[in-house]
């Protein structure tokens, strides 16, 4: 499988750590700890390219960059 990007947060309305791919549309985990969210979102990664596959669609590439900045 590709190296996807992966944004982990915490999502106050839901009370809730978030895992997503962003490069998968719509590929999304929780968990009650980022660790958690991480673990459930590699197994939905899984299940979102091998449904993709049967499917026929074609696997995104990983394109996504998270952005860091410098520290002063």
């Amino acid at each position: 499988m590709n190296r996807y990007a992966i944004n982990v947060f915490w999502s106050e309305e839901d009370g809730v750590w978030v895992a997503d791919a962003p490069d998968l549309k719509s590929c999304s985990a929780f968990g009650a700890t980022p660790e958690e969210a991480l673990a459930e979102l590699r197994i939905a990664m899984d299940a979102w390219v091998q449904a993709a596959r049967e499917a026929g669609y074609p696997i995104p590439d990983a394109r996504y960059q998270t952005h860091h900045e410098a520290a002063e």
